[in-house]
C-alpha cells in the first residue's frame, strides 16, 4: 500500500549502523515510528559527533606523526580534565558491561551516547582543542593525545556490538595502523574491563556539578535572551559543596 519501508531499501538509504542504533536505544515496550526522519536524527545526534571526535584525533595525530606506543605520561601527571574523562570512561564501562549482561541495550546505548556526545565531544574535546593545536610537541600535548586515544579506542570496542561497521573503520585506523600485531578486527578484541585505579569519584562528582552549572547558565541566558558570547558582569551560583571553585 506504500505505507511501509522495505528492509533493504531502508538499509541502503539510512545505513545499517543508523538502523541498529535507532532500534537499540529505543524502549522495546513502546511503539517505534520508523522512518527516514528518525534515521537522520540518529545520524546527526550521535553518529556524526562520534565520527567527528574520531576524525579530530585522527587528523591531528596524522599531522604530528603521533604514535601512542612511543610515549608515556602517567595519569597522575596529566591535567584535571584528562583524569576526569578517563575516570568517566571507567564508570561508563562498568554501566555498559552491567547492562549488556542484563540484556538491557537501551540503558547501555543511552549511556554511551551521553558519554560520547555530552562529555567527550562537547565538554572534553572543546576544552582541550588548543592543546592539540600547539606547534611544539611538549609533554602536555602528548598527554592530551594519549588520553583521547585511550578513550576513543575503548569507546570503539564498547560500541562495536551496537554499530559494527563504523567502529570497524575507526579501529582499523586507530589501532591496526599503529599496531599490526593487534587483532585483525575490533570484533575479535576483548571487551573493555573496568580499571578501578583510574576512577576518581570526587573529581567526577565535582565535574558533574560544574557541567550542571554551565547548563543552568545557558538556560538562564536563553530565558533572558542573552547570547552565549556576550560577557556577563558576574554570575552567582548557590551550591552546597563544590571543590573546584
Amino acid at each position: 500500500r506504500g505505507n511501509a519501508i522495505e528492509f533493504n531499501e531502508g538499509a541502503d538509504q539510512m545505513g545499517v549502523d543508523v538502523m541498529r542504533w535507532l532500534y537499540l536505544k529505543h524502549n522495546p515496550a513502546q511503539n517505534l515510528n520508523f522512518g527516514y526522519r528518525l534515521g537522520d536524527e540518529v545520524r546527526r545526534q550521535f553518529l556524526l559527533p562520534l565520527w567527528n571526535s574520531y576524525a579530530f584525533f585522527a587528523n591531528y595525530a596524522a599531522l604530528d606523526g603521533f604514535n601512542p606506543f612511543e610515549h608515556d605520561v602517567p595519569l597522575a601527571e596529566r591535567t584535571m580534565l584528562d583524569r576526569w574523562i578517563i575516570s568517566r570512561l571507567q564508570e561508563v564501562t562498568r554501566v555498559v558491561r552491567d547492562r549488556i549482561a542484563d540484556y538491557d541495550s537501551l540503558t547501555a546505548a543511552r549511556t554511551l551516547e551521553n558519554f560520547v556526545v555530552d562529555e567527550l565531544s562537547q565538554w572534553y574535546i572543546r576544552r582541550n582543542r588548543r592543546r592539540f593545536w600547539k606547534t611544539e610537541s611538549d609533554r602536555d600535548k602528548i598527554a592530551a593525545y594519549l588520553t583521547l586515544y585511550e578513550v576513543l579506542v575503548d569507546t570503539t570496542k564498547m560500541l562495536a556490538p551496537f554499530v559494527p561497521y563504523i567502529t570497524e573503520t575507526m579501529y582499523e585506523n586507530l589501532v591496526r595502523s599503529v599496531d599490526p600485531s593487534a587483532p585483525v578486527s575490533v570484533h575479535l578484541t576483548d571487551f573493555p574491563e573496568v580499571d578501578e585505579s583510574k576512577i576518581d569519584a570526587d573529581l567526577t562528582r565535582d565535574m558533574a556539578a560544574l557541567i550542571n552549572v554551565v547548563g543552568l547558565g545557558r538556560a538562564a541566558r536563553s530565558k533572558a535572551n542573552v547570547k552565549v558570547r556576550q560577557p556577563l558582569g558576574r554570575v552567582l551560583v548557590g551550591i552546597e559543596r563544590f571543590s573546584l571553585l
